[in-house]
């Protein structure tokens, strides 16, 4: 199994010294996000400071930029990594798009689904292998001239995974995506019952096979070295669950488990700000499902138990967690070099 994590990025100079040392704990790659900073600056400093890590966006926002944008990008930055970048999409909500980006909502999942395709045919022009001709509801990309033609990559077309969670971008993924991003307010149930069923529908509506898409699962871990720090850690985790879990987008994982009545009680609270309360709703069989507990030693076979047969690769995800630095015994152990 891939090792991943998201590099925890306060600053975009960090990355001069935060990716270099999760290649050197042994990652296979290190995502940055779109948070207080763009995804894809310290990507570019993290290419010219790594040899070996596979570097990408988990996730930059879509629909606050176009294709032609996004293929410059990354063509940019995967000649920049000679051919390790992943370009990482993500549809964001409603209200950031319109009112933190200023940019037009529509369908989601069928602008989602041009989005890749229109980048797609950019590639397919630069590659030498069609001419621009993308004529979509949502983009139209027919000019592509000399001087604004960057040729082909001398490292292959860099892969583009989008991530999802409710069936009808997930569906997405399995149509038009090389990889999926799930994300990590999922259970194993949950996986298996509802997102690996609308990857194969995706599929097979486009005629490809599993072996077609990479499944990236960011699972969220709850670890520390003694049992005073672990119960922090675990309230910080309830606390993050309960936030996701009163998000209407959300809920199907709850349902997935019987625990339909917990979302509306969790809504009414969010909607109130009674934060402390809504975590105190999230007990310990709701935590524990959701996330992965326990001691270091036992991290990596709850992990591989939790994803396997499911993802090619997994994201360790430790929200407000220290450095992942920390972790070099956990990547260890699922890389079997412990």
């Amino acid at each position: 199994m891939e090792v991943y994590t998201t590099a925890p990025l306060e600053d975009p100079r960090d990355a001069r010294a935060i990716f270099p040392r999760l290649e050197e704990i042994g990652y296979d790659g290190g995502f940055s996000f779109e948070a207080k900073h763009d995804p894809f600056l310290p990507l570019a400093v993290a290419a010219e400071h790594t040899t070996r890590l596979r570097l990408g966006t988990a996730i930059a926002i879509a629909f606050a930029r176009n294709p032609m944008n996004l293929a410059n990008l990354g063509w940019g930055l995967q000649s920049l990594s000679a051919g390790r970048f992943v370009l990482g999409l993500g549809s964001q909500v409603r209200p950031h798009v319109e009112n933190r980006f200023g940019m037009p909502w529509g369908k989601p999942a069928t602008r989602m689904r041009e989005m890749v395709q229109a980048i797609g045919a950019i590639f397919d022009r630069w590659e030498g292998t069609a001419e621009l001709d993308h004529r979509g509801e949502y983009y139209r990309h027919t000019l592509m001239i000399p001087a604004f033609d960057p040729g082909p990559n001398p490292f292959g077309r860099p892969p583009v995974f989008t991530a999802g969670f409710g069936p009808g971008m997930t569906e997405v993924a399995g149509e038009v995506a090389d990889g999926f991003f799930a994300h990590p307010f999922t259970t194993r149930k949950s996986l298996l019952e509802i997102t690996l069923p609308a990857l194969e529908r995706g599929l097979s509506r486009a005629g490809r096979a599993r072996g077609d898409l990479e499944i990236v699962c960011a699972t969220l871990v709850v670890t520390a070295d003694d049992e005073g720090e672990l119960e922090r850690v675990r309230e910080v985790a309830r606390r993050q669950l309960a936030f996701y879990g009163s998000t209407p987008a959300y809920r199907s994982t709850l349902a997935c488990h019987g625990w339909e009545a917990l979302h509306p009680e969790l809504n009414r609270l969010s909607k109130a700000g009674r934060w402390d309360e809504m975590a105190a709703l999230v007990d310990d069989e709701v935590l524990e499902t959701i996330a992965v507990v326990g001691a270091r030693g036992e991290i990596a076979g709850k992990l591989r138990a939790r994803l396997a047969g499911i993802a090619d690769g997994v994201s360790l995800t430790h929200n407000r967690a220290p450095d992942p630095s920390l972790w070099a015994d956990v990547v260890a152990d699922l890389k079997g070099r412990a």
